[in-house]
């Protein structure tokens, strides 16, 4: 589970960064400066919980459930919560409304937050 993880993470991370990169590079020109903020907030929170999923990856002091649990809560909730934000961010290049979709980025949060208090809850349960 440690591999899937870590690989996960090196693997959002380094998408983060190539994200940001097309968003400060390529979509500079085309967004407005409230949509590339948008855009940003989508790379910020990527990369945050790639970080976070390093951690857990590496750490040996949570359960292997616990990492499980969290592993899927953080990777569903990082292509909910990032992946709307870069879709809506972009919406007017598009012919697709992709508000209408709008609501999976709450959805995507939820399980974020769900990941970070397993963690809690699985640090409490020990001794």
């Amino acid at each position: 589970m440690d591999k899937k993880i870590i690989s996960t993470a090196a693997l959002l991370g380094a998408s983060a960064i190539i994200l940001g990169a097309f968003g400060a590079h390529a979509l500079k020109k085309v967004l407005t400066d409230s949509q590339l903020i948008t855009f940003e907030t989508g790379v910020k929170y990527q990369m945050y919980h790639a970080l976070f999923l390093l951690f857990v990856g590496f750490s040996t002091s949570i359960s292997v459930k616990a990492k499980q649990i969290i592993y899927y809560c953080v990777l569903t909730g990082v292509l909910f919560f990032s992946g709307s934000i870069y879709l809506l961010a972009t919406d007017e290049l598009n012919s697709f409304n992709f508000k209408t979709i709008g609501f999976v980025t709450p959805i995507g949060g939820f399980l974020l937050i769900i990941g970070w208090f397993w963690l809690f809850v699985d640090f409490y349960r020990k001794k």
